[in-house]
């Protein structure tokens, strides 16, 4: 990118809200319905039909905007967003505009030095989702496109932020904490690639130290943290590359090919007043009642950034951990369920990121629903700190619950039973693994000090782990400082 010019990016994020019916009708809101079969004269835009409000939507908003520092506004207003699409039969959304429900927030995002700047929130409004036009799936003839309306009238929150983004980066991280935020209010699934998060970016450049705006682009059909990344690198370096010639950028709307990796013009870009909006008739003002929006807040769960300093304050996490542990609720309660049954947090903490992790990526599942319990697991962790059994013992108990779905209390106690504590008969393999490697001996011998965790690990081996290594350590040690005849 040329570095005379600075990139201004302002986001349009629609979150698509778990609710069990649809905003302004009681259709179904399940993803992956057969086409066209949740449907009703008010989403299909028939005649006389009239929309009614979906509370707990309203609710949904209300959380989002507290969790962010917004201003709910005490009356709010939907309004007609007018324009033609074939997935939008009434011919106008109901979204709102002049009055939104809350306006005025704030989250924060990394820089690319990893400090983290204060992003300004704009606006915060309910709106119906439009249907989906098909064309691009193998059954589709050429030339022909179908329509699913099942789309039509789920509920959906718009945030706006303000163009205080200066890097794909910083807006990358602000997404994925907004993700993490709306899952752990419960309120959407944040999964981008069925729709449920989904971003528009607006994008111009302005010389470098100026504060003007420059003329904008808007960016859509970026379904993954990472195309919203390479959709905006692309579109700096067009635009740069266009100023820097002398030429001028025209305002329009932008569609990302993640396929060819490039942005193409789907059309020119509107302003507000091509939509005419105009209040919705058929829908009262919603007018916000402060006790309301105090059962709301006692509503809220303990949020990412909080739990995150809990952490580290009351478990003494580094902020590494804690970031890790925190970054799904599904997994940080997995991890408290834990940690409170056992005394080494790290060693939990290590846990639940590697071994716990790896066998949810492994099977596909939520770690909620792995057979290794919090419970097991902290059976198995405090046998481990215990010196009962050690590393490798526990990680095979560990995949052996997590095939069987057993308490590994009765593995823990046959590994014991079939230790090797037999100290001479521990001193015989010693011997025999150091002469079976004459070269590495020598070495060792001599003060490599590395090749002393290779031995043992032959030799933990040799008894399929099932020794103290501790005590194999001490053998070693032992023919190290008076090598046996063997060894020599």
């Amino acid at each position: 990118m040329n570095t005379a010019f600075e990139p201004v990016i302002g986001l349009e994020v629609h979150i698509q809200l778990q609710t069990r019916s649809k905003i302004f009708c009681g259709c179904s809101t399940r993803f992956g319905a057969e086409a066209n079969s949740q449907v009703c004269p008010v989403c299909m835009g028939l005649p006389g039909a009239l929309p009614v409000l979906n509370r707990q939507a309203l609710e949904f908003a209300c959380r989002l905007a507290l969790a962010t520092g917004c201003r709910i506004n005490p009356v709010s207003v939907f309004a007609r967003k007018n324009y033609f699409y074939p997935d939008l039969p009434k011919g106008y959304q109901i979204s709102q505009f002049e009055q939104p429900f809350a306006e005025a927030g704030t989250m924060t995002a990394a820089t690319a030095t990893g400090d983290e700047r204060t992003l300004r929130i704009r606006r915060l409004h309910l709106e119906d989702d439009a249907g989906k036009s098909i064309h691009a799936e193998v059954f589709v003839a050429a030339g022909e496109t179908l329509l699913d309306l099942n789309r039509c009238g789920v509920p959906l929150i718009e945030l706006v932020t303000e163009p205080d983004f200066h890097a794909p980066a910083e807006a990358v991280d602000f997404l994925q904490k907004l993700r993490q935020l709306v899952r752990y209010l419960g309120i959407c699934s944040g999964n981008m690639e069925e729709g449920s998060l989904r971003c528009d970016a607006n994008i111009s450049l302005r010389p470098a130290g100026s504060t003007g705006l420059g003329v904008k682009t808007e960016l859509k059909n970026m379904n993954s943290f990472r195309h919203v990344e390479r959709a905006l690198e692309f579109e700096i370096t067009r635009q740069s590359a266009a100023l820097a010639a002398g030429g001028r950028i025209a305002q329009q709307t932008l569609l990302w090919d993640p396929d060819r990796g490039v942005a193409e013009p789907m059309r020119s870009k509107e302003e507000a007043h091509d939509y005419r909006y105009f209040p919705e008739p058929d829908l009262m003002p919603v007018r916000i009642d402060a006790a309301w929006v105090e059962v709301q807040r006692a509503l809220l769960p303990e949020l990412p950034e909080a739990r995150k300093r809990r952490y580290e304050s009351d478990f003494g996490l580094p902020a590494y951990d804690a970031g890790v542990l925190t970054s799904e609720p599904s997994l940080a309660d997995y991890f408290e369920r834990l940690v409170r049954l056992v005394e080494d947090k790290k060693a939990a903490s290590n846990w639940v990121m590697g071994e716990v992790l790896r066998a949810s990526k492994a099977r596909g599942c939520p770690v909620q629903e792995l057979r290794m319990t919090p419970e097991y697991l902290a059976g198995l962790l405090q046998a481990l700190g215990q010196g009962r059994i050690h590393g490798r013992t526990a990680k095979r108990i560990f995949e052996e619950t997590l095939d069987s779905g057993l308490d590994p209390a009765a593995a823990i106690a046959r590994e014991e039973q079939a230790q090797v504590t037999d100290s001479a008969a521990l001193r015989a393999l010693v011997r025999q693994t150091l002469a079976a490697h004459p070269e590495e001996r020598d070495a060792w011998l001599q003060g490599k000090d590395k090749l002393t965790g290779f031995f043992a690990g032959l030799i933990l081996q040799a008894v399929q782990g099932r020794a103290d290594p501790r005590s194999v350590m001490a053998l070693l040690l032992d023919e190290r400082t008076a090598p046996s005849r063997e060894g020599k």
